[in-house]
């Protein structure tokens, strides 16, 4: 079956030239699908959650997202560890590690992605845009 919006052979090898020459080191880089069909960016997925379609292409997140469920962990680790979901601008939602105080990473917190993958977890490491309210002044 062929799509309208699809690129040709010449087209996806200039794209995959495009994203390795990029200035970015590949730690910093977090990829993601987009159905060529219906338009769901989708994270590591084999078909579309929404029309099933298996036509993916691969993009590059900018990183920049929100918090959207965050708690600490406490069981196969020495010290206790924060585990998050974080909604991405690109409006896929991935499972992530935020760094910083546990106690000051709250739902709704901007965050921008440090790591594409904790070298333990095998999951995006992503830091808070703004610094906590430390005290009173």
């Amino acid at each position: 079956m062929f799509h309208p919006g699809s690129r040709t052979t010449a087209g996806v090898l200039d794209a995959a030239t495009e994203t390795a020459t990029t200035t970015k080191p590949a730690e910093e880089r977090l990829h993601f699908q987009r159905c060529r069909w219906c338009g769901t960016a989708m994270f590591h997925r084999l078909l579309c959650p929404v029309c099933a379609g298996s036509d993916l292409r691969t993009e590059r997140s900018a990183g920049l997202g929100v918090v959207r469920h965050a708690t600490i962990v406490h069981r196969n680790t020495p010290a206790a560890r924060n585990v998050s979901l974080v909604e991405l601008a690109e409006g896929f939602t991935v499972r992530g590690r935020v760094q910083g105080p546990l106690i000051a990473i709250r739902v709704g917190d901007r965050v921008q992605l440090t790591t594409s993958a904790d070298p333990v977890r095998r999951e995006p490491v992503f830091k808070l845009c703004e610094e906590p309210f430390s005290g009173w002044f």
